[in-house]
This record gives C-alpha cells, sequence and structure tokens, in this order.
C-alpha cells in the first residue's frame, strides 16, 4: 500500500523563503542535492512524490531552494533516495574559498631568494584545506642575482610571462621564454642560474601537503 500523500496543514513547517535565484542559504544546498541524488536514480518528481508522500508542487520547490524542509520530510527523502541524511549537507558544510587579488595588490613577502633581489609578490591563499597552494609573481631585474639552490617540499609550477632566463632543476638547464611552462619536484634543487633578457616575469604556484608546514 503507497504512503499517504502529506496534506497542507502537515506542511505547516515547510516554510517558504522566496526565490532560490541565486541563492547560497541552506535551503538551495540542500534543493541541489535532493535534484542531484533524484536524477542519479534517474527518478522523477512524480516518482519522489509517490515514495515520500510529498506533493509534486513541495518537491520542486524544495529543489529550487525555495522551501525550507522539516526534518520528517528530509527523513523521507533520505529514505526514498537511499542515501544519509548528512548527504543533503555536504555542499553547504564544505568552504568554497576564494581570494581576489587586484593588479599590483599582491602581498609582498621575504623569500630565500629575496635576498638575492627576486621581487616575491603572494597572489592568494588557501583555507581549511589539506594542501597549500602558494601562487606568486617572482619578477627578477637587473638587480637579481642568480639562485640555483631553491629546494623545498612539494611540487612548483613555472608560466613564463615576460623576459628570458635559463631555469636550473637538478642536473638541467631550461631556457624559458614568454609561454613556455616548467613543472617540477621542488626538493631538488632549482633556480634561475642565467638572467638573459630583463626584466623577466614569472608566475611560480608551489603545492605542498599542510602537515610539512614548519
Amino acid at each position: 500500500m503507497s504512503k499517504p500523500r502529506i496534506d497542507p496543514p502537515e506542511l505547516a513547517t515547510e516554510l517558504l523563503t522566496g526565490s532560490g535565484a541565486g541563492q547560497s542559504s541552506i535551503e538551495a544546498a540542500i534543493g541541489r542535492e535532493v535534484r542531484a541524488f533524484r536524477k542519479k536514480l534517474d527518478m522523477t518528481v512524480v516518482e519522489l512524490s509517490r515514495l515520500t508522500g510529498l506533493s509534486a508542487g513541495m518537491l520542486s520547490k524544495i529543489e529550487r531552494g525555495i522551501a525550507s524542509p522539516s526534518l520528517t520530510t528530509i527523513q523521507a527523502l533520505s529514505a526514498a533516495l537511499q542515501v544519509p541524511v548528512t548527504a543533503f549537507f555536504r555542499q553547504f558544510e564544505e568552504r568554497r574559498d576564494a581570494t581576489f587579488v587586484r593588479k599590483g595588490e599582491g602581498l609582498k613577502i621575504d623569500r630565500r631568494g629575496t635576498r638575492s633581489g627576486h621581487q616575491y609578490e603572494l597572489l592568494g591563499h588557501t583555507v581549511g584545506s589539506g594542501m597549500a597552494v602558494e601562487p606568486y609573481l617572482i619578477t627578477l631585474t637587473k638587480e637579481s642575482e642568480v639562485f640555483p639552490l631553491f629546494h623545498h617540499a612539494g611540487t612548483e609550477f613555472i608560466y613564463m610571462l615576460e623576459g628570458w632566463v635559463g631555469y636550473r632543476h637538478h642536473n638541467r638547464v631550461y631556457q624559458l621564454t614568454p609561454g613556455d611552462s616548467l613543472f617540477f619536484d621542488a626538493q631538488a634543487l632549482h633556480g634561475p642560474e642565467e638572467l638573459i633578457e630583463l626584466p623577466a616575469r614569472f608566475l611560480s604556484i608551489i603545492v605542498y601537503p599542510r602537515s610539512l608546514e614548519e
């Protein structure tokens, strides 16, 4: 025998929250998960309605993030979609960080190469992640010295923007001109060994596990 449909008085806890367009609330997060799990099971709204006892109209509002489902409703959806209740909250609980840095406003910092005239501009950082990501804009000028002695944990990616540099990694020197890139194990000795055409600028993105932070 099919479940009885929930009638209007029992939906008093289904609080309408207005338009879901662009919403980043918990209602919108739950709605996205409900829709995703339903589609994964190749289930229609009508079929989900029959399994949960919710009207198709209410399910549509939940999926669009404009209705706040009660705990009873969430439990019914959990059973019908065969997922734990916590699965509906994963998008809401996960952090979605972003770092925006305007041109020329990156943080000037000191690293090992700074003493050799290498200018470091930090362009962003990660928060709350198991991996650390450090993107730098590095500038070399006439005052800069060669310094092929960097080494640190993780991996590094370099993308050349301007100038011409002979960049050493371990036992090989790579000629980097605009548009060239280099991706390498950063534990080996590395760094600019030949400053051929200055000024030179390149992006350096360093990635390493946070467990290795000093």
